[in-house]
């Protein structure tokens, strides 16, 4: 595991997030409405929302029909915007507009799972998290990393906890990003660029 992962960082050096963001709120709003999308479909109708929206108070005060309108090109957008305000107005009434710190305070407010709560601590405030999403499951799966990789359902706290238990803490939000990467540039659902992969001569899943 820690020498495909040494393979990895070679590979890609400087992982980043994907979403762009200029504050905890931006990328918290951003986070959740990738969802079921791209972060570059994303990325493209988020200035216009944060240039309209700032803070969390004129988020959670919006007309819908307005946010849904700038959203509209992500689908779900009637879905996302009653999320995107119900978000807004708790993080208004109970944490006086401020994006929280911690995990239990973030998966309090409504719409943000554990995935969501590990993308702003890790990227937004340096706190260790790992998240775990589509990209992560199957390339880890693929790998070996992990001991359910048979299940067609994993569980993805159950991978957080089994990954992050083999890893420094402070490598933890690189250690997603790069697999995101990895799984988007090269180990693709459907058909996985195995013949160009860094990892071909140890992935047990390659040909």
């Amino acid at each position: 595991m820690h020498e495909e992962y040494a393979v990895l960082c070679e590979v890609i050096p400087e992982p980043r997030c994907a979403l762009d963001f200029n504050s905890p709120l931006q990328l918290l709003i951003a986070t959740v409405l990738s969802a079921q999308t791209t972060d570059k479909r994303v990325n493209t109708v988020t200035p216009a929302l944060f240039a309209a929206y700032p803070t969390a108070a004129a988020l959670a005060a919006a007309n819908p029909q307005e946010v849904e309108d700038i959203i509209h090109p992500l689908g779900f957008y009637r879905a996302k915007t009653k999320h995107l305000l119900g978000l807004a107005a708790a993080l208004d009434e109970r944490f006086d507009g401020e994006v929280p710190r911690t995990m239990e305070e973030l998966t309090s407010l409504p719409g943000v799972g554990r995935k969501t709560a590990n993308v702003v601590l890790g990227n937004a405030f340096g706190v260790p998290g790992f998240p775990v999403d589509t990209h992560v499951l199957r390339v880890t799966g693929r790998l070996r990393w992990r001991a359910d990789w048979r299940q067609t359902q994993p569980d993805p706290v159950k991978v957080e906890r089994e990954i992050t238990a083999c890893f420094d803490p402070s490598d933890w939000t690189d250690l997603s990003h790069r697999l995101i990467l990895f799984g988007r540039a090269t180990c693709h659902a459907r058909r996985p660029d195995c013949a160009d992969c860094p990892l071909n001569d140890t992935c047990p899943s390659a040909p």
